[in-house]
């Protein structure tokens, strides 16, 4: 079956002249739309086939997402022969407000929903290239095809803001804060993780074993409290730990007593500490520290057994 791309591709080479300079545009160009997953890889798939093929494009990106890129409303109509849209449902007042900018350019859509054939949205498009649409067989997600890099370790981040019994000492919301504006600007993948249990939650695990599971597939665990530490190093993962009490209160101590060095006291939370620590917990020494945790505490609870 001839991919929606590559019938895109073939229509832009096939204008006498060429296609000119192209400007790639979907959900993710927008202030007010929202930037996916699929999105991101959809731009990705049809900019590597632009550029396999030779045709100058500039890609439009909003800025919440993107602020050092092109943002839509600056893209000048004037210098494009095409305006792509990519993936996503060509529905909504942005698509048609596309349209309305770009009244000069020829548009095309590739890697689209059709819910209503009649939407303006669509039939603002001089030609579109459907993912789906209702007189038609579906084709294969552009995401589904599109380049991947390698993937990033993935970290369960487990934090509280509670604790009020340490009264003035508490520091966790500064600790909180910093760490989450550290860990928006890491590469990693970034899984909230709870040590609070509860039936009634499909966001919490129910059991310590589900938990325990969860624990034994991350590759690292960031956290301010006692048994996100404990219970990731039982796992055999390596945990970046704060402890969010000035002075140091349970979760110093008892990073001592399992003898775990990847503890930062609530004044030092810096990026450069934060960085140092994230590089030891993924290194092979880091890995060998949790793991030997790991059979200091199965061999405790074998011991007690006896």
């Amino acid at each position: 079956m001839h991919h929606p791309l590559h019938a895109l591709t073939d229509d832009l080479l096939a204008r006498p002249g060429g296609p000119g300079r192209t400007l790639l545009t979907g959900w993710f160009s927008f202030d007010d739309g929202e930037v996916t997953v699929g999105d991101a890889l959809a731009q990705r798939r049809v900019s590597a086939a632009l550029t396999a093929c030779g045709i100058p494009h500039d890609t439009a990106w909003s800025r919440g997402f993107a602020p050092d890129r092109l943002p839509l409303d600056e893209a000048d109509p004037a210098a494009y022969g095409h305006v792509l849209f990519a993936c996503g449902p060509a529905h909504g007042e942005q698509v048609r407000r596309l349209h309305r900018q770009f009244a000069g350019c020829r548009r095309l859509a590739v890697g689209v929903s059709v819910i209503d054939p009649g939407d303006p949205a669509v039939t603002g498009f001089d030609r579109v290239f459907a993912r789906d649409e209702p007189a038609g067989p579906p084709a294969v997600d552009l995401a589904a095809s599109a380049p991947v890099h390698a993937t990033p370790p993935v970290a369960g981040v487990m934090l509280t803001y509670g604790q009020g019994e340490y009264g003035e000492r508490r520091r966790h919301d500064t600790v909180g804060g910093r760490l989450t504006e550290w860990l928006t600007r890491l590469d990693c993948t970034r899984v909230a993780a709870d040590t609070r249990l509860a039936i009634d939650d499909w966001r919490h695990c129910a059991t310590p074993e589900q938990f325990m599971g969860l624990a034994a597939r991350l590759d690292a665990v960031i956290t301010n409290r006692l048994h996100g530490m404990v219970l990731a190093l039982r796992a055999g993962t390596p945990a970046l730990v704060v402890d969010p009490v000035q002075g140091g209160a349970k979760v110093s101590a008892q990073a001592r007593a399992l003898r775990w060095p990847a503890v930062l006291p609530a004044d030092d939370v810096t990026p450069k500490a934060l960085d140092r620590w994230w590089e030891w917990c993924l290194s092979p020494a880091g890995r060998a520290a949790a793991a030997r945790r790991a059979r200091l505490m199965d061999r405790a609870h074998a011991s007690d057994r006896r």
